[in-house]
């Protein structure tokens, strides 16, 4: 397996980048026991209460890239602490990375109270999910209700000159309307049309092609 190991430290005292040096020595033994090729080695002298560490982006953008396939660490304190550390091992987890630790030569081994945790986090989240798609799936039956055939031609019109913008049919947002649709129910249409569209974005678009149509764009 190719291994990230990440090492940290809370402060930039020399007692603690002597602990820098310890992690990195158990960790690349623990990485030759268990036959790992490490691939990077990432250090950090930042708070384990603190999320926003180059660190961690940099370790996270390598899993995601597929550069990587598990995570060396001394300890789950390593990572970090409080809600920072819940929410990194359960990113880790929905990137199906394993993790292992010094402490445990071997694959870390979380607390009953933090895997509770955990479990209670994904099932937050996959309500959350199933929300976002009952109000898509609400928006877009209130849409169909009102006369909208999602199997028309949605191809966009370039209808304003000036910076790239974001490809969705404004001339289909116009029709919506006119069924008194709101600007939220409209997004979750275009959302469930594979449209990455926010309600503000739909209104401004909107309100310029209103403008085309009574003749008020300036030039």
């Amino acid at each position: 397996m190719r291994a990230i190991i990440y090492c940290r430290v809370s402060t930039t005292k020399d007692t603690q980048e002597t602990s820098l040096l310890r992690q990195k020595e158990e960790l690349k033994v623990l990485a030759d026991r268990h036959g790992m090729s490490i691939v990077s080695l990432i250090e950090e002298q930042e708070s384990g209460y603190e999320i926003e560490r180059e660190g961690l982006f940099t370790m996270l953008d390598a899993f995601s890239a597929g550069e990587a396939d598990c995570l060396l660490i001394q300890d789950e304190t390593r990572l970090g602490r409080g809600n920072a550390k819940i929410a990194l091992f359960h990113q880790l987890n929905k990137m199906k990375i394993p993790v292992y630790t010094a402490v445990h030569d071997g694959e870390l081994e979380l607390s009953e109270s933090d895997s509770m945790v955990l479990q209670i986090v994904g099932i937050v989240e996959e309500y959350q999910r199933k929300i976002h798609n009952m109000k898509i799936r609400r928006g877009m039956r209130k849409a169909v209700e009102n006369g909208y055939d999602p199997s028309r031609n949605l191809k966009n019109r370039d209808l304003s000159p000036g910076r790239e913008r974001i490809d969705f049919p404004v001339e289909e947002v116009a029709r919506m309307r006119a069924t008194k649709m709101t600007f939220e129910e409209i997004a979750s249409v275009l959302n469930g049309l594979g449209y990455n569209v926010s309600k503000a974005t739909v209104h401004r678009r909107y309100q310029e092609y209103k403008r085309i149509e009574t003749g008020h764009l300036k030039e």
